[in-house]
């Protein structure tokens, strides 16, 4: 077997484990809530031991809010890879459209972990860090764009936090329907936000 087969083995085979961890998670946090969970519980449900959870995960709140792992690509590595031709804006909407994506291709395991993270007053600190570190990667891939500086301009950070809102609002509101795509949530969202907010 080749050395690119075993590596590619390999590393399947930790995505899988770390996805049977982030369903573990899920799973009995549903059931019991998740301030009743414990990473003996999840390793537990998911057959493997407590040192492994670790290789994966740093906790248990780390598994919940980010089940792909730390190291996941997020807006601003998805922003980096649009046309630079494109508009902010315009290479905003594709990006974030890349990145909300895999909300509706499991649709059902995301509003499940939704309706977790709305029910656990906990996780809302853990919540504010993750978004302050991705506004803050998001703010200085809008400036690498646009020639600013993250540090002395507004615009960069003002981009990276009207983003943050309209993923937020966009989610949420997507959670809370059945019947309308989030791509056409955020759509509108983004065209509210381009429009200048105008008032109904």
């Amino acid at each position: 077997m080749s050395s690119v087969t075993t590596t590619g083995l390999r590393e399947r085979k930790k995505a899988d484990t770390r996805a049977a961890l982030a369903a573990a998670v899920l799973r009995l946090s549903v059931e019991r809530g998740f301030d009743h969970v414990t990473v003996e519980d999840v390793t537990t449900a998911a057959d493997v031991s407590y040192r492994t959870f670790f290789n994966h995960f740093a906790s248990k709140e780390e598994a919940l809010l980010q089940p792909d792992g730390a190291g996941r690509p997020g807006l601003a590595a998805r922003l980096a890879e649009v046309d630079p031709a494109l508009p902010v804006l315009e290479a905003v909407r594709v990006a974030l459209r890349v990145e909300l994506e895999r909300f509706e291709a499991d649709a059902d395991t995301w509003r499940a972990r939704f309706a977790v993270i709305a029910a656990t007053p906990a996780l809302l600190p853990r919540l504010v860090e993750l978004s302050a570190t991705d506004e803050r990667s998001v703010a200085a891939a809008v400036a690498a764009r646009t020639g600013t500086d993250p540090a002395t301009d507004l615009y960069p950070g003002l981009v990276a936090a009207v983003l943050s809102a309209v993923s937020r609002v966009a989610v949420m509101r997507w959670h809370a329907t059945t019947d309308v795509p989030l791509a056409v949530v955020l759509d509108e969202a983004l065209d509210a936000v381009a429009a200048g907010l105008p008032t109904p």
